[in-house]
């Protein structure tokens, strides 16, 4: 059965939009269902909207664009597909601008503009979806960050059972969004609680705390020169202390862990050799690396392969094949490869998407904190 989940409710988005596309003041608005999938993986888009001269579905992962037909009644319309099983992103572009689905409240909220959600359901349930196991909570902390004097956000993932035994510590993975997102992104579109409940309950990974902060602590847009620098001070000198004053943590280096994709990618890399003897585990998903030759950090732990490799139990870099950021992640493996650094490096399908950074993280949670 295919059905369509929502991940975000923006009714005021909606009803903004509903009253843009000829639905005035004390009317009621004729019900039209977009998007409707199909028991066969179809999706058949609508969106009302008499006034529009072209409507156009963006749709990167369905296809790309796909130009929408105007109905007598002034709905546009389009079936795609079949789909394969996955969560899709989709904005319409109406007569040039670029707006989310106003009759689909689920929504991906992102800096650079929103897009509408929607989800094709296979014959099972996939690895990120909800599950009859044990559920984990996620916590939302607001702080003042003395390091870098701002205040900020952070979103805390706790396993199951991690309320009830007060006695038992717990690993920390600390885990990065990309270049505009936020705290809640990696819960909201990447279910990063979803696919730990769900490895926990099978027995592949290691109970464990999951620590998502904001990775922007310069206002997104702007020149990131500084960005990496003020996130590595906030995250060792505020979100750390903060994570162990107030969980019940295993508090060594050898329990404690930093990922990233994209932008967080190269955070979590430029971070966690910068601060060796805080981490043991440091992964990479789509690495935004920048400035490689320049990151003091970095050239340091290339220099000094001996001290690098006994630092780490795990360097784990992963990219998809199609993703815009591969020849720089080609270039810091090589760079790895003849420095003498022990790594797993790891090139999948994809592109620089969420498929391929959900898949990633189902994989490496199992490695991180084993025995």
């Amino acid at each position: 059965m295919c059905v369509v989940r929502p991940l975000l409710i923006g009714a005021a988005l909606v009803a903004l939009a509903a009253s843009a596309f000829g639905q005035g003041p004390g009317q009621r608005p004729a019900r039209v269902i977009s998007p409707e999938v199909g028991d066969d993986g179809k999706v058949t888009f609508r969106l009302r909207g008499p006034e529009a001269t072209e409507v156009v579905l963006d749709a990167e992962l369905a296809g790309g664009e796909h130009p929408m037909t105007k109905g007598d009644d002034g709905t546009w319309t389009v079936t795609i597909g079949p789909l394969d099983p996955e969560i899709y992103e989709y904005t319409y572009r109406i007569d040039g601008v670029n707006v989310t689905d106003p009759h689909n409240a689920a929504v991906k909220i992102w800096m650079g503009g929103n897009a509408s959600v929607f989800e094709v359901m296979g014959d099972g349930p996939a690895f990120y979806d909800r599950q009859s196991v044990p559920h984990g909570d996620v916590h939302i902390h607001r702080y003042d960050s003395k390091s870098i004097g701002q205040p900020r956000r952070m979103h805390v993932y706790t396993p199951p059972g991690y309320e009830n035994d007060t006695e038992q510590r717990y690993p920390v993975l600390y885990l990065l969004h990309g270049s505009g997102d936020d705290d809640s992104t990696w819960i909201q579109g990447g279910r990063a609680d979803i696919i730990l409940d769900n490895l926990i309950a099978e027995g592949k990974a290691e109970p464990m705390i999951v620590v998502m902060t904001n990775g922007h602590p310069t206002p997104w847009g702007t020149r990131r020169g500084g960005n990496t620098g003020l996130f590595d001070k906030d995250i060792v000198g505020d979100v750390i202390p903060f994570i162990d004053s107030r969980y019940r943590t295993k508090s060594d280096q050898q329990y404690r862990a930093i990922v990233g994709l994209s932008m967080g990618g190269g955070q979590s890399l430029s971070v966690g050799m910068n601060n060796l003897e805080l981490f043991d585990y440091v992964g990479s998903f789509s690495g935004a690396i920048f400035g490689m030759e320049s990151n003091e950090a970095m050239q340091a732990f290339l220099k000094n392969p001996e001290h690098s490799n006994s630092s780490l139990r795990l360097l784990w870099i992963g990219c998809g094949e199609d993703d815009f950021l591969l020849s720089r992640n080609e270039s810091l493996n090589a760079s790895l490869n003849e420095a003498g650094i022990e790594h797993v490096y790891r090139i999948t399908p994809g592109g620089h998407a969420w498929p391929v950074w959900r898949g990633y993280l189902r994989e490496i949670a199992p490695l991180l904190f084993a025995e």
